[in-house]
C-alpha cells in the first residue's frame, strides 16, 4: 500500500484532519454543513477547497451564483482573510485530465470525449466515476507549489448520502485489488491510503428525526467496518430552548386570564395541544441525541436559520464549527 504522510496541518484544533468528507441522508442539509465547514476551515487566512462531486451545482444554488464550471476558482472570502476556492468535480473532465496527466493521452481524450467515448465509459462502469472523484479529492489533498508548500490547506468534499457513501470511499480499494499493477493500481492505492489516514476525516451531518439518526448509525457502522476515520456527528437544524413541561388545561387557563389573552375552551384547547406535542417532540429529540451519543463520537449542533440559509447564516455556522473542540 503506498505510503502517506501523517501530517494533519493545522486546520483548527477541533478540525485537525486535511480532507473532510462531509456526508448526510438526503435533506439533512450536508451541502450546508459543508460549505459552513469550508468557511469556518478558512479562517486566519488559510485557503480551503470546497469540492462537490454529485453535479448538482449545490454550492452555486447555496452561494446564489450561475453554475460553475469545472475549474478552481475564489469564492467567497472567509474572517482573517482567508479564502474557499469551490470545484464542482465533472467526471468526464476529470478523465480526460487522468488520461493526461498519467498516459499523456490529452488529444486521444479530447477525440474519445467527441466520440461519446468518455460517457460512455463512465456509464458501463459507474464504479470509474467514482474512483475519479476520490482521485480528485486526493490530488487536491496533496498538491504542493513550486516551493513546496501546500496549495491549500484544507479540502471539504461535499460528499454522496449516507446510502452509497461507503462504496463511493471504497471503490479505489476495490480498484487496486482488482488491478494488478500500472498506473490505475498505484493511483488507486494512493488514494486508498490516504482517505484511511489521519489526514481524512468523515462527517456524518443529521437531523434530530428518526429516519436520519438511524442512516447515521448505520453509516458510521459501515465507514467503521472498513477502515474509514469518521470525525464528527454534525446534528443540523437542532432546535435550542428551555424544556418543554406538562401543563394542565387548566393551568393554561389561568396563565391567559393572568395575563389578559382570551381564556375561552376553543384557545386554551388549541394551547393545550401544541404544547403536548412539543412535549412529544422534545421527548424524542432527546432520545435521538442519547443514540448518538452512545457512537462516542464528537458531536456538535448547529442551530436552525429560521430565516433560511444566507451568508450571514453560513457565517454563523462557521462561527459555531470553529467553536468546536
Amino acid at each position: 500500500m503506498a505510503a502517506v504522510e501523517q501530517e494533519t496541518g493545522s486546520a483548527g484544533a477541533g478540525w485537525p484532519a486535511r480532507l473532510h468528507v462531509v456526508t448526510g441522508k438526503g435533506g439533512t442539509g450536508k451541502t450546508t454543513a459543508a460549505a459552513a465547514l469550508a468557511l469556518a476551515l478558512a479562517t486566519e487566512g488559510r485557503r480551503t477547497l470546497l469540492l462537490e462531486v454529485e453535479g448538482r451545482q449545490g454550492i452555486a444554488q447555496l452561494f446564489g451564483l450561475d453554475p460553475l464550471p469545472y475549474e478552481e476558482r475564489p469564492l467567497v472570502r472567509a474572517p482573517g482573510g482567508g479564502e474557499v476556492w469551490a470545484l464542482p468535480v465533472d467526471a468526464e473532465a476529470a478523465l480526460l485530465e487522468y488520461l493526461d496527466l498519467f498516459y499523456k493521452l490529452g488529444a486521444a481524450g479530447r477525440a474519445l470525449r467527441k466520440l461519446g467515448a468518455v460517457d460512455f465509459a463512465t456509464t458501463i462502469a459507474p464504479g470509474l466515476r467514482d474512483v475519479l472523484l476520490t482521485g480528485k479529492a486526493k490530488e487536491a489533498t496533496t498538491r504542493t507549489s513550486r516551493d513546496g508548500r501546500r496549495v491549500y490547506d484544507a479540502v471539504v468534499v461535499d460528499a454522496p448520502p449516507t446510502g452509497r457513501i461507503g462504496r463511493f470511499l471504497n471503490v479505489t480499494a476495490e480498484t487496486a485489488r482488482l488491478a494488478k499493477v500500472g498506473p490505475i493500481k498505484t493511483q488507486s492505492e494512493g488514494v486508498a491510503a490516504l482517505l484511511r489516514s489521519p489526514m481524512t476525516a468523515v462527517h456524518v451531518v443529521t437531523l434530530l428525526e428518526e429516519m436520519p439518526v438511524q442512516e447515521t448509525l448505520d453509516a458510521v457502522a459501515e465507514l467503521t467496518s472498513l477502515g474509514f476515520p469518521v470525525g464528527r456527528v454534525i446534528v443540523n437544524a437542532a432546535r435550542p430552548g428551555p424544556a418543554v413541561n406538562r401543563v394542565t388545561r387548566e393551568e393554561l387557563r389561568r396563565g391567559l386570564a393572568a395575563a389578559g389573552l382570551p381564556a375561552d375552551r376553543v384557545t386554551v384547547a388549541g394551547l393545550h395541544a401544541e404544547a403536548r406535542d412539543a412535549l412529544t417532540r422534545r421527548e424524542l429529540e432527546e432520545s435521538l441525541r442519547r443514540d448518538l451519543a452512545e457512537l462516542k463520537l464528537p458531536m456538535v449542533e448547529l442551530p436552525l436559520l429560521i430565516g433560511g440559509v444566507d451568508r450571514a447564516g453560513l457565517d454563523d455556522l462557521a462561527k459555531r464549527l470553529a467553536a468546536a473542540d
